[in-house]
């Protein structure tokens, strides 16, 4: 066989299955299998089960799958008819192998950081006192609209080298700083055309704020949503999500435009609950949305019937911590109730830049009290459910697509302990060696 090959900067993915690729001496395996467990969305007990293989088991994997996981002396059999020329080699070297992270709420197009807003933040304007001077939402869809095509594109490909250099290997992407057809389009061609070996799933967000072109007219552009832009994103986004919060869209003016995405084929999300409670987990829940994300207003009633569903419940800990609310949603109060929780990093201009999920799960257990496990899981099986995307990704299962991590670490449990370090040193998409080292 070859020897290891360290691999240098993130760069494109050779074309799947050109090589078998072999991963040995992880000090752990994190599997996250689902043998033996409930179908569908991890919760309660099984938040905690990671499928950890210990010192001694390697991943086999072919044409850009998982074919074998097991003892490294089993799997050797699996390589009697394979030439050493077709065998790449990657040696662990004590690290940890876990899933990729699944980033399930990201808006990673935008024009400019909001640096302006940060400073208002931090002389104690709120975030509605800062929306009100022109900040927040509005000033992300100024600078957007500002931005050229190169420079929407060149800033999206740099985010995503940042993502899959912290682990992230499938992301969600929102539009939402278009808020007309033309710009939103922009945004959903910038993700599809994305040059990355990161996985992107779009999000259509045109209801994300009133356009101040239609500040006098909210039915226009609730109207100009449901019979133009829906149709017109449809075959550029998987998912249509909506701001369902006090001051930008109402319950029911959410439900009108999720209604008008399903008739479309659609899949739906919902900020829900998060400056205010307004009923957007419930509406998620009546609708079978994938996913009600943020939460933090979220009530018992809305925790009773999400239990019921497997809606995930989406927690955003890094907009709590950098907008410095010092209330985080009540993830353990969650879990025991029964919900399926999943953990993203809300990613954008204004309220949460980092990529960094690592530190999304140290937030996670020392603010939110999850256990590491728990973090872990919600950072991606259950991601992946967010996504409708976990029959082959957020696991490292046999068939599944072979999207994997190393990380600089004797112990998964020490990627939330060492908060806001980068712990990642290995990345494998679809089968493809991105970087490792």
């Amino acid at each position: 066989m070859t020897a290891v090959r360290q691999v240098g900067p993130v760069g494109p993915v050779r074309p799947v299955g050109q090589v078998r690729l072999l991963i040995v001496n992880a000090g752990q395996i994190v599997t996250m299998a689902s043998k033996g467990l409930p179908e569908g969305p991890r919760r309660g007990k099984s938040l905690t089960e990671v499928g950890l293989l210990g010192n001694g088991h390697a991943v086999l994997i072919k044409d850009g799958s998982v074919a074998e996981v097991g003892l490294y002396n089993d799997l050797k059999g699996s390589l009697s008819d394979v030439s050493d020329k077709k065998v790449e080699v990657l040696d662990a070297q004590g690290k940890v192998v876990l899933p990729g992270f699944v980033d399930s709420h990201t808006h990673a197009v935008f024009g400019a950081s909001r640096i302006k807003d940060f400073e208002l933040r931090l002389k104690g304007l709120t975030y509605k006192e800062i929306a009100e001077q022109g900040g927040g939402i509005r000033r992300s869809v100024a600078d957007l609209r500002a931005a050229d095509d190169q420079k929407l594109a060149q800033s999206l490909e740099y985010w995503s080298q940042t993502a899959l250099r912290h682990g992230t290997t499938t992301m969600e992407v929102k539009s939402g700083y278009g808020l007309d057809i033309k710009q939103e389009r922009r945004i959903l061609l910038a993700v599809k055309e994305a040059q990355t070996p990161l996985e992107l799933v779009p999000t259509f967000l045109g209801a994300h704020a009133i356009p101040d072109e239609f500040k006098n007219d909210r039915e226009g552009y609730i109207r100009e949503v449901c019979r133009k832009m829906l149709p017109e994103m449809k075959p550029l986004a998987k998912f249509c999500d909506v701001f369902c919060e006090e001051g930008y869209f109402s319950r029911e003016e959410a439900r009108r435009i999720l209604l008008a995405a399903q008739g479309y084929g659609y899949g739906l999300k919902v900020h829900a609950e998060q400056l205010r409670h307004t009923g957007g987990a419930y509406l998620g829940y009546r609708l079978k949305a994938a996913s009600v994300d943020h939460l933090d207003c979220i009530t018992e009633g809305d925790m009773k019937f999400l239990a019921q569903s497997n809606t995930i419940a989406t927690l955003l800990p890094g907009s709590n911590f950098f907008l410095a609310t010092k209330r985080y949603p009540p993830a353990r109060k969650m879990i025991e109730q029964g919900l399926a929780v999943g953990l993203a990093s809300d990613f954008n201009p204004g309220t949460c830049p980092t990529l960094n999920m690592g530190f999304v799960m140290s937030l996670a257990v020392t603010q939110m009290k999850m256990t590491p496990q728990e973090a872990l899981t919600a950072a991606t099986i259950n991601g992946a459910y967010a996504l409708n995307l976990a029959g082959r990704t957020g696991s490292i299962e046999p068939g599944k697509q072979a999207d994997l991590i190393a990380a600089d670490v004797k112990d998964y449990r020490e990627i939330p302990y060492y908060f806001a370090m980068n712990m990642i040193r290995g990345v494998v998409k679809k089968g493809e060696t991105v970087f490792w080292n």
